[in-house]
């Protein structure tokens, strides 16, 4: 099993992902103007537990601090990774 995963950015399906053996977890956004919004995170049982997901929301906030965006979220049970966008963003929130 792949213990470093990468997060990829898939543009064509809106979302970041990373693949583990034959799962695949998500986070999928989509855009308006200058403004992310992210939509969901999709991890299979078989990686919970494992910081997957904080993961790919990290990795979606960096992407769009260092592409100069705004972030918004639709609400949800995976919001309960706020505090990693606080964490990176601060104040940056729409």
């Amino acid at each position: 099993m792949n213990e470093n995963p990468g997060v990829i950015h898939n543009k064509s399906r809106k979302r970041f992902e990373i693949q583990i053996d034959s799962h695949l977890a998500v986070l999928g956004y989509v855009m308006h103007g200058n403004i992310i919004t992210f939509t969901h995170t999709g991890v299979p049982p078989a990686l919970e537990g494992r910081g997957i997901g904080s993961l790919l929301v990290k990795t979606g906030l960096q992407y769009a601090k260092d592409n100069g965006l705004k972030y918004s979220l639709c609400a949800g049970s995976w919001t309960n990774t706020f505090s990693a966008i606080l964490n990176i963003y601060g104040d940056k929130g729409i």
